[in-house]
């Protein structure tokens, strides 16, 4: 009988908007949700043990190398918003991330995707999956063991 195997995970990450990302209305500046989805993946990696510096002790970086954003709604000053990181699962040597981020009421404010590549700190770009990444991919689910 075959294994059950995942093809993304998710995690759920809060984010308290502050004074300086927003305009002199109170609304949100729209380079900050990039920002925003740094902050979902970071609070992703520490969640299920890749965290950058995860990847850093394995000798390596994952520069993002395509990013989208699509605004729907605005957040506002004082918001604690809802940043939904999802890695969705992919045969070749890199990261894709999409982003639901939701303002207070749970309406959907934004949506997004980021790709991110291996690099090896000494610059190289890595076409195969690193077997750091894989050995990850096997412990949460992504791939069997």
């Amino acid at each position: 009988m075959p294994s059950k195997v995942r093809k993304e995970i998710s995690f759920i990450s809060d984010v308290r908007v502050r004074f300086t990302e927003c305009d002199p209305l109170g609304i949100v500046w729209h380079g900050n949700y990039i920002q925003y989805f740094e902050d979902g993946r970071e609070a992703f990696g520490r969640h299920h043990g890749i965290s950058y510096l995860d990847q850093k002790a394995h000798n390596f970086s994952t520069p993002i190398v395509k990013s989208s954003c699509e605004h729907k709604l605005p957040l506002r000053y004082g918001d604690v918003a809802k940043i939904k990181t999802t890695y969705i699962d992919s045969a070749a040597a890199k990261m894709i991330f999409k982003y639901e981020i939701m303002n207070p009421e749970e309406q959907i404010v934004c949506t997004g995707e980021t790709v991110q590549v291996f690099v090896e700190l000494d610059g190289d770009l890595s076409l195969i999956i690193p077997d750091f990444f894989m050995e990850w991919k096997q412990k949460v689910g992504l791939v069997d063991a």
